[in-house]
C-alpha cells in the first residue's frame, strides 16, 4: 500500500488551497549574479535557502532543475536534498525536473533515485523523457504508483526543436506527441479527482485544439513569464483541460529576489492571474 495519497489527488488539493502555480528553482549563473551572488556552492546555497524560506509554505508546487545543482557535484546535490526535504516538510509538492529516460535496469535506477520513498531525493513527481519508447518508462510508472508519486512525460514541449520528434507522424497517422498523450490517458483512466501521470505541454505553443489534452491528469506548462506566455493565454492553449494545468514560472518569480517579500508578492500575483484566467474559461 502506498505511503502517500496518490500524487494526482494531492496535487489537486494543493492547487485548490495554495493556488495553481509551480515555481521553478533554476539557479543558473546569470540569476545568481543578478542576486549579487557568486556562481559557486555558497551562492547556490544562499539562493536556494532564500527561495525555500520565502515560498515553501505559500506555493503549491516547486520544480527544482536538477542540472543546476548537479553541476556543483556532491555539494550541489546536498543542497538539493535539503531543499526537497524542507519544501515537502512545509507542505509544498516537489516535481524534480531531471528529464530522465533510459531502458531496463538503468531506468529502474533513475526511478529509485527520485521516486522511492526512502531515497534522499524522493520527490512527489519526476519529469521523464519517453523517446526510447513509452514502454521504457515502465519502471518509473510502477514505482511512482507504489510510492504515491507521479510523472510528467515530455509530450509537446515549448522548444522549437521538439517539433521534429513530437509532431512526427507514425504509420497509423497519429503524431508522437498525441501517442504519448494517449498512453497517459490510459494510465489515468478512472482516477479521481485527477490521475498522477501528467504531460509536459508548453504554454507558448498556441492553438493545440488538434491534440486531445483531456488525459485526466496534470499538464505541466512551462513558458509563463520570461518565455512570453501569460496566464491569460492558458484557456486558449489548453481549452477544456485548463483546470488541470500546472503553469510553471521560473524567472518571472525568481527575478524578484533576493527580497523575501518581493518573492512572495511575485508568486502570489502569478497565482492570482492564473486563477482569474482559469475561472473565466
Amino acid at each position: 500500500m502506498s505511503p502517500l495519497e496518490p500524487f494526482g489527488a494531492r496535487l489537486r488539493h494543493a492547487m485548490d488551497t495554495r493556488g495553481p502555480l509551480c515555481v521553478g528553482i533554476d539557479p543558473h549563473a546569470s540569476l545568481l549574479a543578478a542576486w549579487g551572488l557568486n556562481d559557486d556552492i555558497q551562492g547556490l546555497e544562499s539562493f536556494t535557502r532564500a527561495v525555500v524560506d520565502a515560498l515553501a509554505d505559500q506555493v503549491a508546487v516547486f520544480k527544482p532543475q536538477s542540472a543546476f545543482f548537479e553541476r556543483f557535484g556532491s555539494r550541489g546535490i546536498a543542497v538539493l536534498e535539503r531543499a526537497v526535504a524542507d519544501l515537502r516538510a512545509a507542505g509544498g509538492l516537489v516535481v524534480m525536473d531531471a528529464k530522465r529516460g533510459d531502458i531496463g535496469s538503468t531506468m529502474a535506477a533513475y526511478a529509485e533515485t527520485f521516486l522511492h520513498k526512502d531515497a534522499p531525493l524522493f520527490s512527489d513527481a519526476l519529469t521523464v523523457s519517453p523517446y526510447l519508447g513509452y514502454g521504457s518508462l515502465a519502471p518509473a510508472v510502477d514505482l511512482a504508483r507504489e510510492n504515491g508519486a507521479g510523472l510528467f512525460v515530455l509530450a509537446l514541449t515549448s522548444n522549437p526543436e521538439g517539433a521534429e520528434v513530437q509532431r512526427a507522424v507514425r504509420e497509423d497517422g497519429r503524431s508522437i506527441g498525441a501517442t504519448m498523450l494517449g498512453h497517459l490517458a490510459a494510465e489515468n483512466a478512472g482516477a479521481a479527482p485527477m490521475g498522477s501521470y501528467g504531460a509536459v505541454v508548453g504554454a507558448t505553443l498556441g492553438d493545440l485544439s488538434t491534440f486531445d489534452l483531456d488525459i485526466n491528469g496534470p499538464l505541466l506548462a512551462p513558458g509563463i513569464g520570461a518565455q512570453g506566455a501569460t496566464p491569460a493565454d492558458l484557456p486558449r492553449v489548453f481549452g477544456a483541460a485548463v483546470r488541470n494545468v500546472v503553469p510553471n514560472v521560473s524567472r518571472g518569480v525568481l527575478k524578484a529576489g533576493p527580497d523575501a517579500g518581493a518573492l512572495r508578492d511575485a508568486a502570489a500575483r502569478f497565482a492570482d492571474e492564473v486563477r482569474v484566467a482559469v475561472d473565466a474559461a
